[in-house]
C-alpha cells in the first residue's frame, strides 16, 4: 500500500480505520503542529517518520473467560496496544472500563509516546485493558477476572519489555491481583507493574502523583503572568484519584476547589471543599464505592445536580470559577463548555484527565489565549512517578516521601519549561499544546532514527 504525503495522512489513517474515532483525533491533534518540524527537517518526510510513529508497533487483542459468584462463565475483550518503544520499554495504564475499545487503546497509547518522552525518562508508550467493568462486583469477582486477564497479558509484558500501570477501573486492589498472578505464572518477582503496594515494591507519591503534578504544572502557568492559585476557585470533574489529589494540592496551595462529578452528575460547594470533606470523599469513593450525590446528603450547603443523558453541554462548567482542571474522561468539554467557562471568567485550564476536550474547545482556549494546558503535558506526573518507582524496583530501595515529591515537582518544571521552549522555537510563544506535541515528537523521531528502519 502507498504511504500518503504528511498533509493527507490524517485522511489515510482515516481510511484504514474508520471507526477509531478517539484515535483519529489524537492524531489529528499532532499533526497540526508539528508541520513546521517537518518542514525544518525534510529528512522526516523522507523516512516515514508520520506514519512509522502513527502505527503501533505492535497490538495484542484476547479473550478474557472468568466465572462470576453465581457460577456463570462472562467473557470480555482485552487489548494490549505496544506503541512505540523508541526510548525505552512500553509504558501506560491499565483500564477497565465498558467504554474500553481498540480506538480508546490506541488514542491514549499514541499519547502515552510524547507524554513518556516529556517527563526525559527512559520509557516507550502504551496502554492496555478490558471492556470490564469492575463497579459493583465483589473483590473475588475482580480477583477472578484480573488472573484470568493476567493469564493471557504476562505472555507480552516484562520489567525490560513492557511495564502496565493503573489507569480508570485498576487501582491498588487490582494491581495486587494482577502481580500476583504474573508471579505465579513467571516464577519471579520483578518490577513488572507500577502502582504496587508500598510494602511489596510501590512508590510514596506513586497515587497522588498525577493530580499532585497537574497542580504543579498549573502554579508554573500561573507563574509566567507573576499569578498564583492561592484563593482561585477552581472547578475540578471527576471524582477518582487523579481528581482527588488534584484537590488535595490545591488545597495545600491555598486553592478553592468547588466541585466534584461522576458519571451520575455534579455536586457544587460553593463554600469549597476542604480537607474535611476530601477524607469523606476518598472514602465515599475508594472504600464505599459510593456516588457523588452522598455528598450533598452529607454536607446539605452543597448542591448536587444530575447529569443529562444526551444534553449539549455539562453545567459544571456554567460555573464562575478562575481555574478548571478537567479529571474525569476524554472529551468531556465541547465547545459549548468552553464557551462557558471563558464567559464565566475562567483564564486557566489544566487537564488531569487524557484528552478531555474536543478539538473546538481546544480552540476557544486558545483563539482566547487562556493559559492551557494538554493532558500529555499537564497530567505526565503520574507515569513520571511510576518512572520513579521502576528505578527504585531496579535498585530494591524506597526513597522518601519528599524525596519522591521533590523529583516530581521537579519534572513537572522541566516539563513546563521544555514545552514553553519548543512552542518559542517555532514562534509559538505561550502555546503549551504546540510545545508538548513538538517536544515530544522530536525526541521520539530522533531515537527512532538513531535505531535505524526497525
Amino acid at each position: 500500500m502507498t504511504m500518503p504525503h504528511d498533509d493527507d495522512l490524517l485522511t489515510f489513517v482515516t481510511g484504514r480505520d474508520p471507526e477509531q474515532t478517539e484515535f483519529h483525533q489524537a492524531v489529528g491533534e499532532v499533526l497540526a503542529t508539528v508541520k513546521p518540524v517537518l518542514d525544518r527537517n525534510p529528512a522526516y518526510r523522507r523516512l516515514g517518520v508520520l506514519e512509522r510513529i502513527t502505527e503501533p508497533e505492535r497490538v495484542i487483542i484476547f479473550r478474557i473467560p472468568w466465572m462470576d459468584d453465581q457460577g456463570h462463565v462472562r467473557v470480555n475483550r482485552g487489548f494490549r496496544v505496544e506503541m512505540n518503544s523508541a526510548l525505552g520499554p512500553y509504558k501506560g495504564g491499565l483500564r477497565f472500563h465498558p467504554s474500553v475499545t481498540l480506538s480508546i487503546m490506541k488514542f491514549l497509547a499514541f499519547e502515552q509516546v510524547f507524554k513518556n518522552a516529556l517527563t526525559t525518562l527512559n520509557m516507550g508508550g502504551g496502554k492496555g485493558g478490558a471492556d470490564f467493568d469492575p463497579k459493583g462486583r465483589s473483590d473475588e469477582e475482580v480477583m477472578r477476572f484480573c488472573q484470568a486477564f493476567m493469564q493471557e497479558l504476562f505472555r507480552h509484558i516484562g520489567p525490560n519489555t513492557d511495564i502496565p500501570a493503573g489507569d480508570i477501573g485498576v487501582g491498588a486492589r487490582e494491581i495486587g491481583f494482577l502481580f500476583g498472578m504474573y508471579k505465579k505464572l513467571k516464577n519471579e518477582f520483578t518490577g513488572v507493574l507500577t502502582g504496587k503496594g508500598l510494602t511489596w515494591g510501590g512508590s510514596l507519591i506513586r497515587p497522588e502523583a498525577t493530580g499532585y503534578g497537574v497542580v504543579y504544572f498549573a502554579a508554573e502557568m500561573l507563574a509566567t503572568r507573576r499569578d498564583s492559585l492561592e484563593d482561585k476557585t477552581c472547578l475540578v470533574s471527576g471524582s477518582g484519584n487523579v481528581a482527588q489529589h488534584t484537590v488535595e494540592k490545591l488545597i495545600e496551595l491555598g486553592a478553592r476547589p468547588v466541585t466534584l462529578s461522576d458519571s451520575s452528575g455534579f455536586i457544587h460547594d460553593e463554600a469549597g471543599i476542604d480537607r474535611e470533606k476530601l477524607a469523606f470523599v476518598k472514602e465515599l469513593k475508594n472504600i464505599r464505592r459510593g456516588r457523588i450525590h452522598e455528598y450533598a446528603q452529607r454536607y446539605p450547603q452543597a448542591t448536587y445536580t444530575p447529569s443529562e443523558p444526551g444534553a449539549d453541554h455539562n453545567p459544571l462548567w456554567t460555573i464562575r470559577a478562575d481555574c478548571a482542571f478537567p479529571c474525569a474522561t476524554e472529551n468531556e468539554i465541547n465547545a459549548k463548555d468552553a464557551a462557558n467557562l471563558v464567559a464565566g471568567g475562567v483564564t486557566l485550564v489544566c487537564e488531569g484527565a487524557n484528552m478531555p476536550c474536543t478539538p473546538a474547545a481546544m480552540d476557544t482556549f486558545l483563539d482566547h489565549r487562556l493559559l492551557y494546558a494538554p493532558g500529555k503535558a499537564a497530567n505526565a506526573g503520574g507515569v513520571a512517578v511510576s518512572g520513579l518507582e521502576m528505578a527504585q524496583n531496579s535498585m530494591r530501595l524506597r526513597w522518601p516521601r519528599e524525596e519522591v515529591d521533590q523529583r516530581l515537582r521537579h519534572i513537572m518544571h522541566a516539563i513546563h519549561r521544555t514545552c514553553l521552549d519548543a512552542a518559542a522555537a517555532y514562534g509559538m510563544d505561550g502555546n503549551y499544546v504546540a510545545g508538548a506535541n513538538i517536544a515530544g515528537f522530536t525526541t521520539v523521531v530522533e531515537a527512532m532514527l538513531d535505531q535505524g528502519l526497525v
